[in-house]
């Protein structure tokens, strides 16, 4: 299928399109990442908070990352027969929903309602990170990292605004007599509730039905038997391994940093400044994502993965030396999500390009469902190391992987990606 004759669309049809579905999920994903960030500046707060220590604390982040890994299978299933829109829609109501029962919990101080919340709240993030896929649908094949990228980076304005904002979201839920942490759980509802909106009247016609890809008559979903031929379709092709390895550890070795820094600056008596470090982090998570994409579709998703690898070492390592030179916490912070972003567009991108379009939505479904759960491992286990060996062992670890990554990435190079079909 060439993008001159999709589904009889001329070209210019086509990139009007494209335009118009970019336009649609960029106006989604700001109040989405919002919901998201905002929530990531306090959960471990609220979680340490209900449990009375930080053993246990990284729970919190670990019970929505599940939530979104749980979520990618279905939700690539269901958008394979349905279509983008109806699936994105529903997943960030779940999102609202999931965040309205996470606030319950914890102006109830309950701490399994809380959990429960947070696993709904997970739908929603699964919801904004499958939109990068959508924008490269309708995308050139040369300018799908860009097309990645413009979606990644419109985020910036939401997550830089969410945790900025958490202050105003503690001291409204204060004055009405909440537990203040809860404020932006609540928030953080009303805004999936927002994005589910837009994407339900704005994201027309769907991505997938102009492609001619829906298939109403698909599998339902299994999710063990879609994993394992995903699983094998990756497996046929070194630079798939590569992008769903970079995806997966970029995101480990973020969260498992990011989740603990709150608590650690805590312990430093720096809690007033842990707002401003997650929003500093966040920046480069999203900030600089369309130079990122350019890069990547200028000298190849392989060698930018290569480049992630080592910026997200840096982040790690300094993080660490912020125990002596505590102002280094914003660069480390900075640098831990630009590895991050280069890591995530760089694989998202190489792991596109590389399998059959036919067996696309799933083989992306699957790769959130190994990102979404690596993450979830280590924001579990960043409480127990911190609590057990220290913050400075966990960002070690963190650098470990990372340097695991580069190695992969310069023996895969000259590997050829499996031919798809356009």
């Amino acid at each position: 299928m060439t993008i001159e004759a999709t589904e009889g669309a001329t070209a210019a049809e086509r990139q009007a399109l494209q335009r118009r579905t970019l336009n649609s999920l960029r106006l989604a994903t700001v109040p989405g990442q919002a919901a998201v960030a905002g929530m990531v500046a306090v959960v471990s707060l609220l979680a340490s908070d209900l449990l009375g220590s930080d053993r246990l604390a990284g729970i919190g982040s670990a019970s929505f990352t599940v939530g979104a890994a749980l979520t990618s299978i279905p939700l690539a299933a269901f958008m394979r027969r349905r279509g983008r829109r109806i699936g994105l829609a529903r997943a960030l109501g779940v999102g609202a929903i999931g965040s309205a029962v996470a606030a319950l919990g914890g102006e109830l101080r309950l701490f399994p309602i809380f959990v429960v919340g947070m696993i709904l709240f997970g739908s929603g993030q699964s919801a904004t990170l499958q939109g990068r896929y959508v924008a490269a649908d309708l995308a050139e094949p040369s300018k799908a990292g860009s097309a990645i990228a413009a979606i990644v980076w419109v985020g910036t304005l939401g997550a830089v605004f969410g945790p900025l904002l958490t202050p105003v979201e503690k001291s409204m839920a204060s004055s009405v007599g909440l537990d203040e942490l809860v404020g932006p759980f609540i928030v953080a509802s009303v805004l999936f509730a927002a994005a589910s909106i837009i994407i339900t009247l704005r994201l027309r016609p769907d991505p997938l039905e102009v492609l001619g890809t829906l298939d109403p008559g698909a599998e339902r979903v299994r999710p063990l038997r879609q994993v394992q031929r995903s699983a094998r379709v990756i497996a046929a092709s070194a630079p798939a391994r590569l992008g769903l390895v970079a995806m997966a550890v970029s995101q480990a070795a973020m969260v498992g940093v990011m989740t603990m820094t709150p608590p650690h600056m805590k312990d430093h008596d720096h809690a007033d400044l842990s707002a401003i470090v997650i929003a500093v982090h966040i920046v480069g998570m999203y900030g600089l994502a369309p130079v990122v994409g350019r890069r990547v579709d200028s000298i190849g998703a392989n060698r930018a993965i290569q480049v992630g690898a080592i910026v997200l070492g840096v982040g790690t390592v300094s993080t660490v030396v912020a125990g002596y030179v505590p102002a280094l916490m914003f660069v480390g912070l900075f640098f831990l999500g630009l590895g991050w972003n280069i890591g995530l567009i760089g694989g998202s991108t190489l792991l596109t390009k590389s399998v059959p379009e036919g067996t696309r939505v799933e083989v992306q479904g699957t790769a959130d469902l190994t990102m979404s759960l690596c993450g979830a491992v280590a924001a579990f286990g960043s409480g127990f190391v911190k609590e057990s060996f220290g913050f400075h062992l966990l960002a070690n670890g963190a650098a470990v992987l990372a340097a695991g990554l580069l190695v992969l990435a310069w023996s895969t190079v000259g590997a050829r990606p499996t031919p798809s079909i356009r």
